[in-house]
C-alpha cells in the first residue's frame, strides 16, 4: 500500500554522524533501572504479570496472561476478522478465510482419524498454507512436525520416521525430493502436496491440498466449521521441532503449548522495557491505530520465524508479508510498499539491508525495529543501523530450537550501550554460567551456559540418552560459552565445539569474526581451523566484501593484527564472492567454510 505525496528518506548520510547518534541516544539514559522496571511491568494486574507453576516437579516462573494453549491464540486471532493476516506475492488471507482454513486442515485430519498426540509434519517455504495447516494440526490436538523445507529427499525421509508422522503437508519442490521415498516411510498415510499441478503421483496416499482448501483468495468461502472439541492443556506435546544439525543427525525437540507461547509476550516485553529505561509513558492500546506489518524473511520451520515472529503476530493482529526468497533488494521495495514496521532474522539480512546499493532510493520510513538472532552479530552491526536507520530500533536476543526461540532480549539503548551483548533473560527465565565440572561461576566468568524456563522444551523426541545429557533438573545445557556481567547481560563467546586451540592457546571465533565485521569492506566473515603439525591448528578466515569495496588479505589481517592478540590472528585470509553458506537458523556451516578455505588453499599449493 501506498499513500500519496513524498516522505522523507531514511538512508546512509541521512541524520547526525555516528557518534552524535550516540550520544543523543545516550543522553539521559537509564531514567529508570533495569531492576525498577522489571518490576512494574511484572507487577501484579500488568499485562506481564508473572506467577509460578509447577511444570514436571519444578516450580516455575510463567507468563499469566499468555495464551494457555494454541487454541486460545486461534480464537485471539480469529477474532481480527478481515484484517490482513498474511501477503505472498497476489494472494492475500484475512484473519477469518485463514481460521476457516484452518478448520478444513483440522476437519480433514479427523475425519482421516488423526487423534491426539499424533504427529503431523509440515514440509513447506513460506506460504499462506503454512500457518493454516500449522493451527489446524494443533487444534486438532496433533503435535505438529516442521521439517525443514531445504532438507534433501534423505533427510526428509529420516525426519519423517523419526516422528512417526501419520500425514504430511508438502509443498511442490519438498514433494519432488520425497515422491520416490515414500515406500520407505511406512508410518506415513497421506501425503497432502500444495501447489503441485495435479498431483503428480499414482500413490493413493497422496492428494493436492487444493481439494481440501481451494486456493487461497478463495478461502473466504470455505464452510464455517466448529472448533474441534479435543481437551488440551498447556503442558501437553505440541510441537517438534528440529534442531539445525550442524554436527550431526537433528534431534526432534519436543515443545508444549505453554513452551511456544512464552514467545508471544517476549516481543512486547522487550520493546516495554525499552520505554520505560528511557522514562516514557507505555502506549496505551488504540483500536483505531493503523495495523502493523512484518516483513518475514526467515523460514516458518525455524523456530525464529514461527514461534519468535508467527505467533506474536497472530497475538497482536498484525499483518505478515512473505517472501518467496530473500533478495534485499526486493525487500527494500516491500518495506516502502507494505509501510513495513519491523523486520529482521538473523544478522546477515540487516546487513545486506542497509549495504544495498539502492537503499538510499527507498522510503523505510515506517521502520520501527529490526530484529536479529539465530546467529552472532558483531557490535559494528548495531552502530550501523543507529547511524542509517535512527528512527529504527535494533533488537537482537538469543535463543536456541531446544528454547522455543527467544530466551535473551537486548533492545535501544541497552543495545546501544552494549553492542556486543544478547540481551538480559526475560523474566519468567534463569541463566547461569558452570564450568567443566558444573559449578556456577561469579559474574565475568567464562563457562557453559544454562538456561532453564517455561519455554525450555522437555527434551529430545525418542532420545532420552540425549535428553539426559542436555537436560538436567530443568536446565538446558546450551554448550554455547558464554560470560554474563553484574547486570545479568549475556553474552555469548562462542559454540564450545567451535572454539580453536592454537598451540594451548583458546581462539574464541566471535572475537575474530566481530573484528573482521568492523572493516568496512566485509559484510561477511567466519573463522575455521587449520590444521599444524605442532600447533594443532592455526584461524584461518573465509570474508565475503560488499558490493563495490576492495581489501587485500594483508590489509585485514593487518587490521586484526592492530586489535587483536597475534595470536588470534587469521593467518590466512580467502574472499568468497557469495555470502557465506547457511544453514535455514541462519548459523554459518563451518564445515563448508572450511572446505572452501581448504579448496583454496590446495589450489594455491
Amino acid at each position: 500500500m501506498t499513500t500519496d505525496g513524498p516522505r522523507p528518506r531514511h538512508g546512509a548520510g541521512a541524520g547526525a554522524s555516528k557518534n552524535n547518534l550516540r550520544e543523543e541516544a545516550m543522553s539521559g539514559f537509564p531514567a529508570v533501572s533495569l531492576t525498577e522496571a522489571q518490576r512494574l511491568l511484572t507487577a501484579t494486574g500488568s499485562p506481564f504479570e508473572i506467577e509460578e507453576r509447577v511444570i514436571r516437579g519444578i516450580p516455575t516462573r510463567v507468563w499469566k496472561h499468555a495464551p494457555p494453549t494454541f487454541r486460545d491464540l486461534f480464537v485471539l486471532g480469529r477474532s481480527f476478522g478481515e484484517r490482513t493476516f498474511t501477503v505472498c506475492g497476489d494472494d492475500r488471507a484475512s484473519y477469518e478465510s485463514s481460521a476457516k482454513a484452518s478448520l478444513a486442515i483440522a476437519a480433514e485430519l479427523q475425519a482421516h482419524g488423526v487423534r491426539r498426540g499424533d504427529r503431523v509434519a509440515l514440509v513447506m517455504r513460506n506460504l499462506p498454507e503454512w500457518p493454516a495447516v500449522f493451527f489446524g494440526a494443533l487444534i486438532a490436538g496433533a503435535i505438529i512436525t516442521p521439517l525443514n523445507a531445504w532438507w534433501t529427499g534423505e533427510e526428509l525421509e529420516f525426519g519423517l520416521n523419526d516422528s512417526g508422522a501419520r500425514v504430511a503437508f508438502v509443498d511442490a519442490r519438498s514433494f519432488e525430493r520425497i515422491a520416490g521415498r515414500l515406500s520407505a516411510c511406512p508410518a506415513l498415510e497421506r501425503v497432502l502436496v500444495c501447489r503441485q499441478g495435479d498431483g503428480g503421483s499414482g500413490d493413493p496416499r497422496v492428494r493436492r491440498l487444493e481439494t481440501v482448501l481451494g486456493a487461497v483468495n478463495d478461502w473466504q468461502r470455505l464452510p464455517d466449521r466448529p472448533l474441534p472439541d479435543v481437551p488440551l492443556a498447556p503442558d501437553d506435546d505440541a510441537t517438534i521441532f528440529y534442531t539445525s544439525g550442524t554436527t550431526g543427525r537433528p534431534r526432534g525437540a519436543v515443545g508444549s503449548h505453554r513452551n511456544s507461547l512464552s514467545n508471544v509476550m517476549a516481543r512486547g516485553f522487550g520493546l516495554a522495557l525499552g520505554l520505560l529505561r528511557r522514562g516514557e509513558a507505555l502506549p496505551a492500546p488504540d483500536p483505531a491505530a493503523p495495523q502493523k506489518a512484518g516483513l518475514l524473511v526467515i523460514p516458518l520451520f525455524h523456530v525464529t520465524g514461527c514461534q519468535a515472529s508467527l505467533l506474536p503476530t497472530v497475538a497482536t493482529g498484525a499483518k505478515l508479508v512473505f517472501m518467496h526468497k530473500w533478495d534485499a533488494g526486493l525487500a527494500l521495495r516491500i518495506i516502502e510498499r507494505e509501510r513495513i514496521n519491523s523486520t529482521g532474522g538473523v544478522p546477515t539480512v540487516a546487513w545486506q539491508l542497509i549495504e544495498h546499493p539502492a537503499f538510499t532510493d527507498h522510503d523505510l520510513s515506517s521502520l520501527e525495529s529490526i530484529a536479529y538472532g539465530g546467529a552472532p552479530a558483531a557490535p559494528e552491526l548495531v552502530r550501523q543501523l543507529v547511524d542509517k536507520l535512527p528512527a529504527s530500533k535494533p533488537v537482537t536476543g538469543w535463543g536456541m530450537t531446544e528454547t522455543c526461540a527467544t530466551f535473551t532480549s537486548n533492545v535501544g539503548d541497552d543495545y546501544s550501550l552494549r553492542p556486543g551483548s544478547c540481551g538480559r533473560a526475560l523474566p519468567v527465565g534463569d541463566m547461569k554460567i558452570v564450568d567443566a565440572a558444573g559449578a556456577e561461576l561469579p559474574p565475568g566468568g567464562v563457562g557453559e551456559l544454562w538456561v532453564r524456563g517455561p519455554n525450555v522444551v522437555r527434551g529430545y523426541w525418542g532420545d532420552p540418552e540425549a535428553t539426559a545429557t542436555s537436560f538436567q533438573d530443568g536446565w538446558l545445557k546450551t554448550g554455547d560459552i558464554a560470560r554474563l556481567d553484574e547486570e545479568g547481560f549475556c553474552y555469548i563467546v562462542d559454540r564450545a565445539k567451535d572454539m580453536l586451540i592454537r598451540g594451548g592457546e583458546n581462539i574464541y571465533c566471535i572475537e575474530v569474526e566481530n573484528v573482521l565485521f568492523e572493516h568496512p569492506a566485509v559484510v561477511d566473515a567466519a573463522l575455521v581451523g587449520i590444521p599444524h603439525r605442532t600447533l594443532g591448528e592455526e584461524p584461518g578466515a573465509v570474508v565475503t566484501l560488499a558490493p563495490g569495496a576492495a581489501a587485500t588479505e594483508d590489509e585485514l589481517r593487518a587490521f586484526v593484527g592492530e586489535r587483536l592478540a597475534a595470536f588470534k590472528v587469521p593467518v590466512r585470509i580467502v574472499f568468497c564472492d557469495d555470502m557465506l553458506p547457511r544453514n535455514a537458523n541462519g548459523k554459518i556451516l563451518k564445515g563448508e567454510v572450511r572446505a572452501v578455505l581448504e579448496k583454496h588453499l590446495e589450489g594455491a599449493g
